[in-house]
């Protein structure tokens, strides 16, 4: 089996797991976006290699697969960057989550107080 055959079905394979995943509910179709992006842009490259060839050397790089590793390089931190983004923003939710139930507790500890004083 030659490389190319392989990583074809390496890249469907995952993008299988991926849409699988997000069916069974384990994975939102949020974080899984990024995922099967990621996954048809391995199956295109797989496809169609002569265009990454000429692309490689039209940027220098000696070698194709360098230029495949600073690829899925890029793909990775870009991926790191957008979950770190997610994360953070689900972080702002649970601090504003956790202030109003503060808030409410207060006020049913108030609620409680005007109702035990009657």
């Amino acid at each position: 089996m030659n490389a190319r055959i392989l990583s074809i079905i390496l890249a469907f394979s995952f993008l299988v797991f991926i849409i699988e995943l997000v069916r069974r509910e384990k994975l939102t179709f949020k974080y899984a976006a990024g995922w099967i992006a990621v996954s048809m842009c391995g199956i295109s490259a797989a496809i169609f290699d002569k265009f990454l060839y000429k692309i490689a050397i039209w940027l220098g790089f000696q070698l194709t697969s360098n230029f495949i590793f600073y690829i899925v390089l890029c793909g990775l931190v870009f991926m790191n960057l957008l979950l770190t983004i997610f994360l953070c923003h689900q972080n702002s939710r649970n601090d504003r989550m956790a202030q109003k139930i503060g808030l409410w507790e207060n006020e049913i500890n108030e609620i409680r107080k005007k109702i035990t004083k009657e």
